[in-house]
């Protein structure tokens, strides 16, 4: 695939925790407003000021919430004309934390499939934070698109830091409790899968690349780029004394008994790993620090302290506390709201002072603040770590510190406070060092530059022609029942007959597939043996093979996707010699499938048995069904991918498929914008899916729980989007929409809008399918 022409490359930016705006963007509001919001606004600018690219798109979730505004709930905000945020509804409407979001990405992965279909196929899917990182790596493995990622933060470096921290507490919390707190195993397994995908890995700094992703099975080096964000030098400029005193001055002035002084700042959320505390103290405890200077703390808006979440509310608590302690009224600054325009006056108002910004934070990935004190003219001191480490080395602008030393804090801010030469140096050095090394326009640079290559080196999508802009469809029908065969239609004979009968008075407009993990031909001998009609789509081998209509024509497009990567050599090399796996018969074993028999007791965990493939350069999937049968398939495999190709390929939109199972292999086509039904003899793997939006329990066994789930959904008829707001009997399985909403903190109101229903005609003929 070659380097698109001038003005013709594609980009699509995922970013999905919602608040992203293209005016005022809104920094400290929670834990999900951060850098991460201007790194990804200001990077689709830049790119957007590039002649080669045509457009940028940068995608978070819709959201409708009087509590964060309605900005929000704009489909489209234009941030010039070539760039744009585009907002897809996914999950509730109302705005969940980013660990609340991770049991509706398959929800939205369907989404954007519609949406790539209207518009067409990005020429680049690039993912931020861990579960952008998850959706695009999906995204990019079906639809056959160059992917990047950036991690921006790791869950595994933040679990194994905030298990320290837990531990030298006074009230250490078990791992168990942090883990459902912050969902680090989901995480992990999504930021895994994220690297196992991308072609290029982005960070921003070489501490990153070697202390950080290093702890990952799929750390390759070589596909890690270090590109140091930009900052935006149009806003965060040097102070020019003629310019009037910005607004936030008077925001500080009431609090302050001589505004003249020098100013100590710093501006972060409140949260335990920001250390503000300490650095209250360490005002407190130096009387010269009140007679040399004031401490500014931009702790983000709140309109009520006692509203705030309750890690933020103890923080800032603490720190009202320590105030009061050390009878710092007069000489500290709290101001309880501030606008996002106000943030560059403060910097250049605290060089206008001769000040300070000050990050103390216990750990520091990058500092997009410490950039912009820098271009500001504002020195800096802040901790030892990543970011600070690379920023001060490059900028000589300031000095790092000990976040845990009080004194090592002491020693550098008052040497900044009393050295007026130096301070100079360091101001002048910022101004200078900022623009060489941390320019948006030399970080696109360097990322067009990479991108060019990944692109040219990359095949075209086995879709792109296909997809995305054909009207063609399947023959006949408007809906489909896919449903697994073993224990699922199978298991008892008088359902099934009754099944059978229901698909007969169906109609024409109702299609009917499997989507077994039997080989083909073992698929067709028992539908032969059990009188079933011939499906109109079977998808065979756990995924792997797709075919259509009464000749069973294969799907071609399919096929040359998922081959990507597969060695099964190399596979056999790894665990046909392990302890407790044997390999089944050869029947069971087909060209994109190897199955294997495992016994618990005296085999490795599954979460083992991957890491070994990953250690071995394997990208592949694992499939562990009723607890006793494992199967090894391609990274682009699986009923989950197999599906949604089916779906995206002719046209149908999520909910005019009701999928049916009982097990682990039937897991990935449950998940996501169909209509899920899990038989009432499900296997116990499948328990976890009851925190996942549509997938309704039946108490019904074997086919009797998929015509419960027919009726369920009013299938046949109009097609009912179940609600969240559905209220369950005691005892009753539940449909997981109202267990998605109860893992969350919050409550969640009705879920997203669904898209329209797009009926399809009868067009199209088997040797379409195989085109």
């Amino acid at each position: 695939m070659s380097m698109p022409a001038s003005g013709t490359l594609r980009v699509t930016l995922l970013s999905l925790h919602g608040l992203i705006r293209a005016r005022d963007c809104e920094l400290g509001r929670d834990a999900d407003t951060g850098g991460q919001v201007k790194y990804v606004l200001e990077l689709a600018e830049e790119l957007s000021r590039r002649e080669e690219v045509e457009s940028v798109e940068l995608v978070t979730r819709q959201i409708f919430d009087e509590r964060v505004g309605p900005d929000y709930a704009q489909v489209e905000e234009i941030i010039n004309p070539k760039a744009k945020i585009v907002r897809v509804p996914f999950g509730p409407k109302r705005y969940l934390r980013k660990e609340g979001l991770w049991p509706y990405l398959e929800t939205f992965i369907d989404q954007m499939l519609g949406h790539y279909r209207r518009v067409g196929l990005p020429d680049l899917i690039h993912g931020h934070y861990a579960d952008a990182g998850y959706a695009g790596a999906q995204l990019a493995r079906l639809l056959h698109v160059p992917y990047v990622f950036t991690g921006h933060s790791l869950g595994r470096v933040k679990r194994q830091r905030l298990i320290a921290a837990s531990q030298e507490s006074k009230a250490p919390k078990p791992p168990r409790e942090l883990d459902k707190k912050f969902k680090f195993t989901v995480r992990e397994e999504a930021e895994e899968f994220a690297l196992e995908t991308a072609s290029m890995v982005i960070t921003s700094t070489g501490q990153e690349v070697e202390e950080q992703y290093a702890v990952y099975d799929h750390y390759q080096p070589d596909r890690m780029e270090v590109i140091p964000p930009g900052v935006d030098l149009d806003q965060f400029y040097p102070v020019d004394e003629s310019e009037p005193l910005p607004r936030i001055h008077d925001l500080l002035t009431p609090f302050l008994k001589d505004s003249e002084k020098p100013m100590v700042v710093a501006m972060a959320r409140p949260d335990e790993r920001k250390n503000i505390e300490m650095l209250v103290r360490v005002f407190g405890e130096n009387p010269k620090f009140r007679e040399m200077a004031n401490l500014v703390l931009v702790l983000g808006s709140r309109d009520d302290l006692r509203e705030m979440p309750s890690g933020q509310r103890r923080v800032l608590t603490n720190v009202l506390h320590l105030i009061d302690v050390y009878d710092l009224y007069g000489h500290v600054a709290y101001p309880k709201a501030h606008r996002p325009s106000d943030v560059p006056g403060l910097y250049r108002l605290t060089a206008r002072r001769k000040g300070i910004f000050v990050n103390p934070a216990l750990t520091e990935p990058f500092g997009l603040t410490l950039l912009e004190a820098a271009a500001s003219g504002v020195p800096i001191v802040a901790t030892n770590d990543g970011g600070p480490r690379d920023i001060i080395a490059n900028c000589q602008n300031g000095l790092l510190i000990d976040p845990l030393s009080a004194e090592d804090i002491d020693h550098a801010l008052m040497r900044c406070l009393t050295e007026p030469e130096q301070w100079q140096t360091w101001s002048e050095n910022g101004i200078e060092g900022s623009r060489t090394h941390y320019s948006w326009a030399n970080h696109v640079d360097r990322y067009l530059r990479d991108v060019t290559e990944i692109i040219e080196q990359s095949a075209t999508p086995a879709l792109a022609q296909s997809m995305g802009r054909t009207t063609r469809r399947l023959p006949e029908f408007d809906r489909i029942i896919m449903t697994d065969l073993d224990n699922t239609l199978t298991g008892d004979d008088e359902a099934l007959a009754d099944f059978v009968d229901l698909l007969n008075t169906a109609g024409r407009d109702v299609g009917f597939g499997i989507d077994t993990g039997r080989s083909l031909d073992e698929a067709m001998s028992l539908i032969t043996k059990l009188n079933l009609p011939r499906p109109d789509v079977l998808s065979a081998a756990v995924g792997t093979e797709l075919y259509y209509g009464e000749g069973l024509t294969p799907d071609l497009s399919w096929r040359k996707q998922i081959k990507h990567h597969w060695q099964p050599k190399l596979v056999h090399e790894v665990l046909d010699s392990i302890p407790g796996l044997f390999l089944q018969t050869e029947k069971d074993q087909t060209e994109f499938k190897i199955s294997y028999r495992i016994d618990p007791e005296d085999s490795p965990s599954v979460a083992q048995i991957r890491k070994m493939l990953r250690s071995a350069g394997l990208r592949v999937k694992v499939v562990l069904s009723l607890g006793s049968f494992l199967d090894i398939i391609p990274l682009r495999g699986g009923s989950e991918l197999s599906l949604r190709h089916l779906a995206y390929r002719w046209g149908f939109e999520p909910e005019r498929l009701l999928v049916a199972g009982d097990c682990g292999n039937d897991e990935g086509m449950l998940k996501g914008g169909t209509l899920g039904v899990v038989v009432g003899n499900y296997s116990p793997e499948l328990e976890k899916l009851r925190r996942l939006p549509r997938i309704y329990f039946a108490e019904g066994n074997h086919a009797r729980g998929i015509m419960e789930g027919i009726e369920y959904y009013d299938f046949l008829n109009h097609i009912r989007i179940p609600n969240d707001k559905i209220e369950h009997e005691p005892g009753k399985h539940r449909t997981s929409e109202k267990a998605g909403e109860e893992s969350n903190e919050h409550q969640d109101d009705e879920p997203a809008g669904d898209t329209n229903d797009d009926r399809n005609q009868r067009q199209s003929s088997e040797a379409a399918a195989a085109s």
